[in-house]
């Protein structure tokens, strides 16, 4: 996992596979919401259209996310790539690819629906938004931005490594990066 120059952080195909798992049981249940929609007394899932709704959301939104899972299990390359100059994300579906030390104002702690995420505030968000060439990566990457402040966030979730690891590695190479910027 590391060198002295780099470091490579793997996909964790089995952090991946459980995830490709748990979306294809949200597609399931989206189509059985469609096809036998649920009886419920509690308001508003007594609505056959609101169970409906969630049904077709559940299947588009975990449909989505299953292909691009699919697409990462069949990834050869590392998630992240973390060297003296900036990191190289591959780590997700809406992966930012090359981003140079020198563009990384702080890096903070997000937490949605307990789950943990990396911001890296970025000195032009915009760039890495417009350079996404698929519309949906583009689109998602502006509403990270939107909601909170860059378009830029990583995960673990599909990385052979731990949360509080990663984030201590990125925070010592931000250090390091704008202590030897100070210095020259």
């Amino acid at each position: 996992m590391n060198n002295d120059k780099q470091i490579e952080i793997k996909l964790s195909k089995s952090k991946l596979t459980l995830s490709l798992i748990g979306s294809a049981t949200f597609v399931g249940l989206g189509i059985w919401f469609l096809l036998r929609t649920p009886t419920s007394n509690i308001a508003p899932f007594n609505s056959s259209i609101f169970i409906k709704v969630v049904g077709i959301i559940s299947i588009l939104f975990f449909g989505i996310v299953f292909i691009f899972l699919i697409k990462k299990l069949q990834d050869k390359k590392p998630g992240l790539i973390i060297t003296d100059t900036g990191i190289i994300d591959n780590s997700s579906g809406v992966s930012a690819g090359i981003i140079p030390w020198s563009d990384i104002s702080e890096i903070k702690l997000r937490k949605v629906f307990n789950q943990k995420f990396l911001m890296l505030l970025v000195n032009n968000p915009q760039d890495y938004i417009d350079r996404q060439t698929n519309s949906l990566k583009r689109s998602t990457m502006g509403i990270n931005y939107r909601s909170y402040g860059s378009p830029i966030a990583i995960s673990t979730n599909g990385l052979a490594c731990k949360f509080d690891e990663l984030k201590n590695i990125l925070e010592n190479k931000l250090t390091e990066f704008n202590a030897n910027r100070q210095n020259v």
